[in-house]
């Protein structure tokens, strides 16, 4: 993440050999190379007695920006991402400050934040701003992007400056406000018509100075305007050679308006201009290694870097003062101070607030002690299991860590290996202890998560933001029983349906009851072109994988076979054979032998019934055809169900023209104990369907299809009452779109 804070810094990779120089009016003049440390005036007697009721922070964190109650900070995180905090000066643990994933923040003097879109302060468009004077309440949503707009600056809890485009490419500049559920949007007056590339100073008293470009592309020069936004106008506008958009800080008081500038043989130095007579001062910046920062108090500029003194020079006598001996950045407050994050011999490390005193001369006084670095939180132990058997947990499955302290959070996310679908959640603190658990309940994003092997992360956090993160990795294996009518190895059972128009739809059911209702979780479109097929049958695992295999009968009576991948869709079919436009039903699913494999059964034109015992060899799926028996023809539909009553085979459903349903035991050599009868009334549906264990009760159950609704049939196990029908919201609304259930 990248950010512009409202004490600039700059890169030494940018700056040219440079002495430090006080320079008189519109002219570059050569300053002492060493400066005498002036007295310097500082609130309170003992730097003991001051730190005694001083708030501290860690020696990692850098200030960011400031207000007249306390300042934004940020430190790094173990991958690098930038952490910000808000300290009160009162005391008391830090506020963390989250922002978007990929965006960023800023700040421009005062209380407020914000968070933004993007890491690039000029291209956040979609911003929070949060006040934190008052940190329970809820951020004030602004959305520049509705506008043409591009963010420039916070003037307030509920505004900011923004740079708002118009069709014909042109920019203005707009304080745009949020008041309630109402965005308005002002422009700013007196701003040239071609300004562009805004930028803006911290705002005080109701004015904030303006930094912008004019000019051709190629052409460019800069320009600075005061901006009373009370009136939405421009009071005075100042030249620049440069705008500096990039590295730009722009700065004033009372009497004095500042800007970073640049130019070849120079390098960077800073522009004064005196507001009363126009005056213009330029103070050249040292050439040493590290950052500069640089604030205006009153007559008096405030700059140093890592690598020198913090010193303030008098923009109207050319008088330099030493302020601490050490300084690592500042940033400007809405009453015209500074604070700057350094050391003096009188107070140690700390933050110093800067502001002119009486007579004008800036005063330091001690506002924040620097602490050690905060300790981080610790994983002590840990409980995931290598094997989720999530068939045997109702589903669920409870991970735990205990951490070294109970003020934490933790944030988990799950990995599948295979298919880089990922969970991630937080982990809120225990009631008591420092056990963190998480039940999951087995979904990603819903849906019934794939079998296979997952990365456990979690990463363990302070609730204050304070300290290193810790992290952990872990490595966990999901497990469910094998289902033969899934084709996305989750366990759950997956329906096909064909529509009017030939194309197949998968609805990934959840792999046990919501709420005591059959719930579909996902639908996946699987491709176009079936309508060449007569007829589409699941027949469970043909070949030897965990994914359920399709067969699908063309109009030319060739049988085609399509093997699942395990991910939703299916390989390259393969022929099977030709002649099977004798058979006027199919279907498959069960293991009729008890061999273990899944076979198919054809019933003819002359109602024979036919068996086709599996082989589990993915190119001649089938063995030769046995006959089972005759008579078949009364039924109009038969379907495969698996093991409905207990035996040790599996079973068959048939219903009559006069829509009374059928159960076929099986006896475990292809063939079947006599009937018995399951119940009328099933000519309502156009589509029965053996669906595999849909409530993962260990039974197979079966889905009916029809105009009048779609129902979950729940095997009880018993033949003499063999179904109980159940509501289920599959295919609701959808009785007569699909001509083809598998």
């Amino acid at each position: 993440m990248q950010f512009r804070s409202s004490g600039t810094r700059l890169s030494t990779a940018i700056l040219a050999v440079l002495a430090v120089t006080a320079l008189g009016a519109g002219a570059l003049a050569s300053a002492p190379t060493a400066l005498a440390a002036v007295p310097v005036a500082a609130s309170g007697t003992a730097s003991a007695t001051l730190s005694a009721a001083l708030p501290a922070f860690p020696q990692d964190v850098e200030i960011t920006g400031a207000s007249v109650d306390g300042f934004f900070g940020y430190s790094f995180a173990p991958d690098g991402e930038r952490e910000l905090r808000w300290w009160p000066y009162e005391g008391g643990a830090p506020t963390p400050v989250d922002y978007p994933e990929g965006g960023g923040w800023t700040t421009s003097g005062g209380d407020v934040v914000a968070l933004g879109d993007d890491n690039w302060n000029a291209q956040m468009r979609s911003l929070t701003l949060r006040n934190m004077a008052d940190p329970s309440a809820p951020g004030v949503d602004i959305d520049l992007g509705a506008l043409g707009g591009n963010y420039v600056a916070v003037l307030g809890p509920t505004s900011v400056l923004a740079q708002v485009t118009k069709d014909d490419g042109t920019a203005e500049l707009h304080i745009v406000s949020k008041n309630g559920a109402t965005t308005t949007s002002r422009k700013v007056a007196g701003i040239p018509v071609d300004a562009t590339d805004f930028s803006a100073s911290t705002v005080q008293d109701g004015a904030v100075l303006v930094g912008y470009e004019t000019g051709s592309a190629d052409d460019r020069t800069g320009g600075r305007a005061l901006v009373d936004l009370t009136d939405a106008t421009v009071s005075q506008t100042y030249a620049s050679a440069d705008s500096g958009y990039g590295f730009t800080h722009l700065m004033f008081s009372d009497t004095q308006v500042a800007w970073l500038d640049w130019k070849s043989g120079t390098g960077m130095f800073v522009t004064s201009v005196d507001r009363a007579t126009g005056e213009e001062t330029q103070t050249v910046l040292g050439a040493r290694d590290g950052e500069w920062y640089t604030e205006l108090v009153g007559d008096w500029l405030v700059y140093g870097n890592p690598s020198v003194p913090v010193r303030a020079v008098s923009l109207t006598s050319g008088e330099t003062r030493v302020l601490a001996e050490s300084g690592s950045g500042s940033a400007g407050v809405e009453d015209g101070s500074a604070v700057v994050r350094g050391s003096r011999a009188a107070d140690g490390d700390g933050l110093f607030r800067i502001e002119a005193g009486q007579d004008g001369t800036p005063t330091v006084t001690k506002v924040a002690d620097a602490g050690e670095p905060a300790a981080g939180v610790g994983i002590q132990g840990a409980d995931v299991p290598e094997v989720a058997h999530l068939d045997r947990s109702g589903g669920k499955v409870t991970l735990g860590w205990t951490l070294s302290r109970p003020d934490a959070r933790l944030d988990l996310t799950l990995t599948h290996d295979a298919t880089g679908k990922q969970l991630r959640t937080r982990v809120d603190a225990p009631a008591t202890g420092t056990l963190f658990t998480y039940t999951w309940d087995g979904t990603i994003a819903g849906v019934d998560a794939p079998n296979g092997a997952y990365t456990v992360d979690v990463e363990a956090a302070r609730l204050d933001g304070l300290g290193e993160i810790a992290g952990h990795s872990f490595a966990m294996t999901v497990d469910r029983a094998i289902n033969p009518h899934d084709y996305t190895d989750n366990g759950s059972t997956d329906v096909l349906a064909r529509d009017a128009s030939g194309v197949l739809w998968r609805d990934d059911l959840r792999d046990r009851p919501v709420d005591g209702q059959v719930e579909p979780a996902q639908r996946a479109r699987v491709g176009g072109g079936w309508n060449t097929y007569k007829q589409i049958e699941a027949v469970g695992d043909l070949a030897g994988s965990r994914a359920g295999d399709l067969v699908a009968l063309d109009g030319s009576g060739v049988l085609w076979q399509y093997l699942g991948k395990g991910d939703g869709t299916f390989a390259t079919r393969a022929r099977v054979g030709g002649g099977w436009n004798v058979y006027t039903k199919l279907t498959g699913g069960s293991d009729l032998d008890g061999d273990g494999r899944t076979d198919l059964l054809a019933a003819d034109t002359a109602g024979v019934l036919w068996f086709y015992k599996g082989t589990g060899s993915a190119t001649a799926p089938f063995a030769a055809r046995a006959r089972v028996g005759g008579g078949w023809g009364v039924y109009n539909q038969i379907t495969a169900v698996g093991d409905v009553a207990g035996t040790a085979a599996g079973d068959l459903v048939a219903r009559d023209e006069s829509g009374v349903l059928w159960l076929y035991q099986g006896n475990g050599k292809g063939n079947f104990l006599d009937r018995v009868r399951v119940g009328g009334g099933w000519n309502v549906y156009t589509h029965i369907v053996g669906a595999g264990d849909v409530d993962s009760d260990g039974r197979t159950d079966l889905i009916a299809y029809g105009p009048g609704g779609t129902y979950f049939y729940h095997s009880t196990g018993s033949v003499t009452a063999t179904f109980v029908r159940q509501a289920t919201s599959l295919y609701a609304g959808e009785g007569s779109k699909f001509n083809n259930i598998a």
